[in-house]
This record gives structure tokens, sequence and C-alpha cells, in this order.
């Protein structure tokens, strides 16, 4: 095998795992992208959003004219600008969040079929053995072994205990 190449019909131990640099500052960030596009999806953020606009555009309006930073008379340029920062950041933010939530559902999605696979591979050995006593009991008996006769069976051997039990000394009559 050549060198560098990892074996991938065996598993990894301890000391052939090869240490990944750790990426603290990328999941720090991943979560951040996903807590702003929590915040910005929720009702509380649209009333602060829409109590800044109304307060900028009061302040704007009804404060004396030295104090004023955002012109009406420009269609409060200032507030358009903040608003599209706003916007060009939120969506790749967004983006990004919508990507790890994609990668987790991949995740998953590959954890569900690998589940879906071992209880198949299960059913189906359950399936084999439940074969295999039929046909020892077919052996056994020397008849067919059909769902019937093995409910006539234990039946039979269900009455034998029950017998059994009511002859046992110390039994109820």
């Amino acid at each position: 095998m050549a060198r560098g190449t990892t074996r991938l019909d065996a598993p990894r131990g301890r000391l052939g795992m090869r240490a990944r640099p750790s990426q603290p500052s990328r999941d720090r960030f991943g979560r951040f992208t996903e807590w702003v596009a929590r915040a910005m999806g929720t009702p509380s953020f649209l009333a602060l959003l829409t109590l800044f606009c109304v307060l900028w555009l009061a302040w704007n309006t009804l404060a004396p004219n030295q104090l004023r930073f955002d012109s009406a008379a420009n269609g409060f340029t200032a507030l358009t600008l903040m608003l599209s920062l706003q916007a060009s950041y939120a969506a790749p933010l967004i983006l990004l969040a919508q990507n790890r939530q994609d990668d987790r559902d991949r995740v998953q999605i590959e954890q569900d079929r690998q589940r879906a696979e071992r209880n198949l591979a299960d059913t189906e050995y359950l399936a084999r053995e439940i074969v295999a006593l039929r046909l020892a009991l077919t052996e056994l008996t020397g008849e067919i072994m059909t769902r019937e006769t093995l409910r006539q069976e234990l039946k039979a051997m269900l009455d034998q205990v029950g017998d059994r039990e009511g002859d046992a000394p110390g039994a109820a009559s």
C-alpha cells in the first residue's frame, strides 16, 4: 500500500488516526450564523427592526434641524443604506446556517440508512433462524412444520405444563 493512503477495510485504531487540525473559529462562526438566522426569524426581531425604523424616521422628521442626521428631502438615504447593509449581511448568514443544517441532515440521513440496513440484516437473520428451527422440528418430528402444526404442538406442551402444575403437591384444586 502506498504511503499516506488510508485503509478503508479496517477500523482505525488510536495510533492509526491522524490528528485533525481543530477548527474552533469555523465552528464558532457557524454557530453565530445559526444564531443570527434564528434571531432574524423571530417576531421580536421584526418588532425591534420596526421600532428602530420608526425611531429613526421620527427623530429625523421631528427633531430640530441641527440634530437631524438623515434628511427626509433625500428620502432617508442613510436609513436605506443601513437596511440594505443589514439585508446584504443577513442573506449570506442565513445561507450559511442553512448549509450547516443541510450537513446535519445529511449525517442524520446516513445514520438512518445505516440503522435501517442493520435492522434489515437483523430481520433477515431472525427469518433464517426461524426457518432453521422449522427445519430442525421437521427433522425431529418427521412431519412438515407449518404454522398451524407449530401452534398445535405449543398448545399441547402448554396443556402438559398445566397438567403437571395441577398434579403438583400443594396445588389448589
